[in-house]
């Protein structure tokens, strides 16, 4: 196959020659300039009902919170909405702005390179991590540090390290602390902590920005509204550590179920500055997975339960991929290209299987260990 990337052998996908992954390419691209060519007013009232929607439910919240926070049903509610409220805010509202998705609009507040959000990576970061690490070398080994965050390995092409054996236990924690591990992503701590090619002076100096953001969100979080609301200054404290929580479970669970199923490509590196459009596009559906499920799921997952299409076209308004879904697979299933989607409960039960498959050396990695010792212990011996 004529590609920028080295694609897996044991793709579920057809092989292609070169003139039919420029054929497919071109009917892909059309599905994206018939949107773009028709974002309007009703792509605006979206956009502005989600915003709306998360600052209502946030002053509900944050209010049931400080004045009646010490009544059990009462916090358990406004904790779970104000956790809502955080993942709406960072996954349906700051995700898609932050793509630049309605710059179109020429609303200074919802403008993507501007937009700032409820979390404490900085949105600096997270534009240059995901919007373009991610997006422009989607799971491609040892250029997209999503794969596997630098912590986990969630591809057989990851060479095996003995700290793998903890992949479930520490996917557990990635998960319960993920806003945490994205908003140092950009510091790549594993090359100070475990493969010492970077100081920690270093560490520091890089970790301004971030260390800035830090402070305000726990500021705001942990200080600011706790202390505001005086004698239910406990309740407040912990409403906003557990909707912090629950915003980070589920936001990673959507992630996780985009990117490290079974069916999700990884490739290796070849040369991604010849790969033409079409074949961008073929990546970015061999390496991305869909979950299927109702509105209310598509619109807490950010519509990142059609994470194909979020793939192929970051650019154009979320709300619009439930849509164009039907059109993409369409044309999958004509090229014989596998199309991920299962549900969400069988996505996510992949990707646990996936880790503690990982999280033992394959075939390849035993052998490659062997060598290693043997060469070893001829040198020992010599």
């Amino acid at each position: 196959m004529n590609t920028a990337v080295k694609f897996p052998l044991n793709s579920k996908s057809k092989y292609l020659t070169p003139a039919q992954i420029e054929e497919f390419g071109a009917k892909i691209e059309a599905i994206r300039l018939e949107v773009m060519n028709d974002l309007g007013e009703k792509d605006a009232r979206y956009i502005y009902k989600v915003r709306d929607f998360v600052r209502y439910t946030e002053i509900a919240s944050r209010g049931m919170l400080m004045f009646a926070g010490w009544i059990p049903p009462v916090w358990l509610v406004a904790t779970g909405m104000l956790g809502v409220s955080k993942i709406v805010e960072n996954m349906e509202l700051a995700h898609n702005v932050m793509h630049g998705q309605y710059d179109w609009l020429n609303d200074d507040s919802l403008r993507g390179n501007d937009y700032d959000w409820d979390n404490v990576c900085t949105g600096e970061d997270w534009r240059y991590t995901h919007n373009y690490l991610h997006h422009t070398y989607t799971n491609i080994i040892g250029q997209d540090h999503d794969v596997g965050y630098g912590i986990l390995r969630v591809s057989a092409e990851q060479p095996w390290e003995l700290r793998f054996l903890f992949n479930l236990p520490l996917a557990a924690q990635l998960m319960l602390f993920f806003e945490w591990y994205v908003g140092i992503q950009s510091l790549h701590l594993e090359d100070a902590v475990i493969y010492k090619t970077k100081s920690w002076k270093q560490v520091w100096i890089d970790s301004q920005k971030a260390r800035k953001k830090i402070t305000r969100q726990l500021a705001k979080d942990y200080v600011f509204f706790p202390a505001i609301s005086t004698i239910n200054f406990i309740p407040v404290f912990a409403g906003n550590f557990t909707a912090n929580i629950i915003r980070n479970l589920w936001s990673s669970a959507v992630i996780f179920n985009g990117h490290f199923t079974e069916d999700a490509e990884n490739f290796q590196p070849d040369n991604t500055a010849t790969e033409t459009r079409a074949q961008f596009y073929l990546r970015q559906i061999r390496g991305s997975s869909n979950f299927t499920g109702g509105k209310t799921l598509h619109f807490l997952s950010g519509n990142l339960s059609h994470q194909i299409e979020h793939h192929l076209f970051p650019d154009m308004p979320a709300n619009r991929y439930q849509d164009i879904a039907p059109k993409v697979r369409a044309i999958c299933e004509e090229y014989g290209i596998n199309y991920n989607s299962a549900s969400f409960t069988k996505q996510f039960a992949t990707v646990w299987m996936g880790l503690a498959k990982l999280s033992l050396p394959q075939r390849h990695d035993r052998e490659r260990i062997a060598a290693k010792l043997k060469h070893k212990m001829t040198g020992f011996f010599a």
